[in-house]
Order: structure tokens, then C-alpha cells, then sequence
């Protein structure tokens, strides 16, 4: 849940690197909450959680995006591979492919590993005057 939070606190932040536990519980957490007001709308059978849905939806669009494009910084690649979308089968199963793969593990130029492994910065600058 707190990786959840953590990109609903990143809104409108599509630079840096996100890892792929932020990507992945922040998605997970989104369809569980999808699915759960859709099971309440079957339900009730109610426009209520229809619209409450509608309003979940486009308020999570903007840091589902977000996150998207920090994942693939964090894999060295620029957020324009967010298009592989518009590509019909092979573009949804390279971007599935793209947002598994492990993160660098050095820092690139979107940022330092979020992790923490392979910043060696802090590490070569003892002794250095």
C-alpha cells in the first residue's frame, strides 16, 4: 500500500526512475480497486459505483502514466516507448517485456539506481579533496 501511495504523491512527476516493485504494487493496487467497485456495481447494481469507477479512473490515468514513464527510465529507456501501446499485440508484449526487466543498476541520466545498488558516487568521493 505505501508504494501505492507513494506514486499518488509523485502525480505530475515523469522524471527520475521508478523500480519495478513501485510499478507493479501501484498497479496491482489499481485493479484491485478497479475490480472491487466493478464487483459493487454488479452487485447494487447502482450507478453509484459506475460513476464513483468513472471518477477512480481518470484521477489514477495521470500516475499510472507517471509511474509508467519513471519504469522505463529506470531501465534506461526514454518514456517515448510508452507509444509500443498503439502497436497492435507486439507493441503491448515488448512493453510487458520492457517493464519486467531489472532496472540498471548504475546511475543513468534519469538518476541514481532507486535501489541504492551500484551508486558508487558517495563511495569514490572518500579521500578525494
Amino acid at each position: 500500500m505505501n508504494w501505492y501511495l507513494k506514486v499518488l504523491n509523485q502525480y505530475f512527476d515523469f522524471s527520475g526512475r521508478a523500480r519495478r516493485k513501485e510499478y507493479w504494487m501501484f498497479t496491482l493496487f489499481s485493479l484491485i480497486i478497479s475490480w472491487t467497485l466493478a464487483v459493487l456495481d454488479l452487485i447494487f447494481d447502482t450507478y453509484m459505483f459506475t460513476i464513483v469507477s468513472s471518477i477512480y479512473s481518470l484521477l489514477v490515468i495521470i500516475p499510472s502514466v507517471a509511474v509508467l514513464i519513471r519504469r522505463l527510465h529506470d531501465i534506461g529507456k526514454s518514456g517515448w516507448h510508452i507509444f509500443l501501446i498503439f502497436l497492435p499485440l507486439i507493441g503491448w508484449i515488448w512493453l510487458l517485456v520492457l517493464l519486467c526487466m531489472e532496472g540498471e543498476t548504475k546511475p543513468n541520466k534519469w538518476g541514481e539506481n532507486p535501489k541504492g545498488l551500484g551508486n558508487d558516487r558517495i563511495i569514490n568521493q572518500i579521500g578525494v579533496e
